[in-house]
């Protein structure tokens, strides 16, 4: 039991310190990896729901509108009604596609540097492990 929750402890230290970088890298943008993690859902799927891009990301509904809330005032989103009323839509603005190609270099180039040090196949088998975790989570 004890190897475990040194093992979750580890994961836990590694995404802070990744999460830590990001936002070392994102800050030229004026964007926080919370931020960019819904930029991306959003090139990824295209317009959303804030309920949908909560359940994607696996963040608590009230972490998303106030990071929704960010990201509109400093034009990186827009929001409108869908069909529901209730429903709030979110989607990418002209400027977050304007920018779009520019963060992600920055963003595949941390990622690379992050990466470096593990051959392809551990970066598979990381994957997949991952996969896994989420798929029993």
């Amino acid at each position: 039991m004890q190897e475990n929750s040194n093992l979750i402890h580890l994961l836990n230290q590694t995404v802070r310190l990744l999460n830590k970088r990001a936002n070392e890298t994102l800050n030229q943008f004026g964007l926080y990896h919370s931020q960019w993690s819904i930029l991306y859902c959003l090139k990824r799927h295209g317009q959303m729901t804030q309920k949908g891009i909560s359940h994607y990301l696996n963040v608590e509904a009230p972490t998303v509108t106030r990071t929704i809330q960010k990201l509109e005032a400093n034009g990186w989103v827009c929001r409108s009604k869908g069909e529901d009323r209730r429903q709030n839509m979110i989607e990418l603005s002209e400027k977050a596609v304007s920018y779009m190609e520019k963060v992600e270099r920055e963003i595949a180039a941390y990622e690379d540097v992050q990466l470096a040090r593990l051959t392809e196949e551990e970066k598979l088998q990381l994957e997949s492990i991952l996969n896994k975790m989420m798929k029993e989570a």
